[in-house]
């Protein structure tokens, strides 16, 4: 057994499952009103004022403040931003601080960061949706709405941990800190600004939506946008213009090959040798052309790229600069066109956990306690705010959250049974690693 969780006594696992569960009305009504709150990029204010107000009804320190670039810029693991302001877009921290009373229970007496984020992505035509994405509904035990799953559940879940214990007229024996952030969709500037703060632990969990696995490894991240420039014409004679649309299109086209290069076996980072198909770009956004019968003169695309823990974000960006300027001077699709290259938005580095910490060994060691069976280990094709803690923080991360599907797509869900057993699980985890006191 696990040092980390032996000294949790049957009684006390019984009780604190019990008492999670009692909470589980609650916790449906809390995401529901969480996913009610649109807190896309820009408009997460009405959800982290909900979570303002329920960090104090808790009986934390609440720390409201917003992300500063200006204090961020050239600190590691910083992204420039893709919001012309961070004005009235707080951050939203709650600090349990314990009063030193011993009490049920044995532990390490160590601290602890539970972490989330509330931004959630645009939800698409919401015509597609059985339901409005904002107005969550309760279907067959899922859970659906825009960002059900990712991740306010797992902010919920966090949420679960202290009320939990406090039924049961407990709180923690080390200091606690629940963080609700914002930009974890697209720079990460909101976890980055909590790690500038001062805010540290001996641990951090994320309770992104991953299936109940664990967390080993992530990819990095990086947003290149492009703008093509071309040579408008009547299209009584398209062969006079040079279209940036159409040569938006023959540059990913091209740019494809270094995805698949980064994909061949012999270029493949170890934690991710039997992945089908790690690294993958994504052309995510184009906007072009002014006039259906001219030829577009300008068009502007950003793509999403992956890329493998250790490499340097420098030589990923080298590398797609190349593979843009070889382009342009060999694609016919891009005769006549300039290519000018940005970076805004996810500069994110790759990560690797330690799997042996004691962080890892002990939410296994719960996660079979709770559910007998051993829990999966995941190494993510996407990136997460643990690589601010392990990276930039020093601190052992791992995600660990609740079963859900759709992610950034139609009809995304949670499913309820699994956001109540990561309750448990962080609720046991949280009463073994940091020990317990009396409220």
């Amino acid at each position: 057994m696990s040092t980390v969780v032996a000294g949790l006594d049957a009684g006390l696992a019984a009780d604190l499952d019990a008492a999670v569960e009692g909470l589980r009305e609650r916790v449906v009504a809390r995401l529901s009103a969480l996913v009610a709150e649109d807190s896309t990029l820009g408009r997460e204010a009405g959800a982290q004022a909900l979570m303002a107000e329920t960090y104090a009804g808790l009986g934390l320190a609440v720390d409201r403040f917003e992300v500063d670039p200006a204090v961020l810029d050239g600190t590691p693991g910083f992204s420039p931003p893709v919001h012309h302001t961070y004005q009235g877009r707080d951050n939203v921290v709650g600090v349990h601080t314990p009063r030193g009373t011993a009490a049920r229970g044995q532990g390490g007496g160590r601290s602890l960061i539970l972490n989330g984020h509330i931004d959630v992505v645009p939800p698409g035509p919401a015509e597609l949706w059985a339901s409005p994405p904002f107005s969550p509904s309760v279907r067959d035990g899922r859970l659906y709405g825009r960002g059900g799953a990712d991740m306010k559940a797992g902010l919920v879940a966090n949420i679960t941990v202290l009320e939990a214990l406090a039924a049961l007229g407990l709180a923690p024996a080390a200091p606690v800190t629940l963080q609700s952030v914002i930009e974890e969709e697209c720079t990460g500037n909101g976890a980055l600004a909590c790690l500038a703060r001062g805010y540290r632990a001996d641990a951090a969990i994320i309770p992104e939506p991953f299936h109940q696995s664990l967390m080993t490894a992530q990819l990095g991240v990086m947003w290149m946008g492009v703008r093509l420039t071309g040579k408008p014409a009547h299209v009584l004679d398209t062969s006079a213009g040079a279209n940036a649309i159409e040569a938006a299109y023959a540059l990913f086209s091209r740019l494809k090959r270094l995805e698949a290069a980064w994909n061949e076996p012999a270029s493949r980072h170890p934690a991710w040798a039997d992945h089908r198909h790690p690294v993958n770009f994504n052309l995510g956004r184009i906007a072009g052309g002014d006039w259906a019968s001219t030829v577009p003169c300008e068009a502007v695309m950003t793509v999403r790229v992956g890329f493998y823990p250790g490499t340097p974000l420098a030589e990923v960006r080298d590398a797609l600069q190349r593979a843009v300027a070889e382009a342009v001077a060999e694609e016919a699709g891009l005769a006549g066109i300039r290519a000018d290259v940005t970076w805004r938005g996810f500069q994110a580095e790759g990560c690797v956990v330690d799997p042996d910490s004691d962080l890892m060994a002990g939410l296994a060691e719960v996660h079979r306690a709770v559910t007998g069976a051993e829990p999966a280990r995941l190494a993510s094709t996407a990136t997460t705010d643990v690589r601010f803690f392990t990276l930039y923080g020093g601190m052992p991360a791992t995600c660990y959250g609740p079963v859900g599907g759709n992610l950034h797509g139609i009809d995304e869900w949670v499913l309820i049974d699994s956001l109540m057993e990561v309750a448990r699980v962080l609720t046991r985890f949280t009463a073994a690693w940091c020990g317990l006191e009396e409220r």
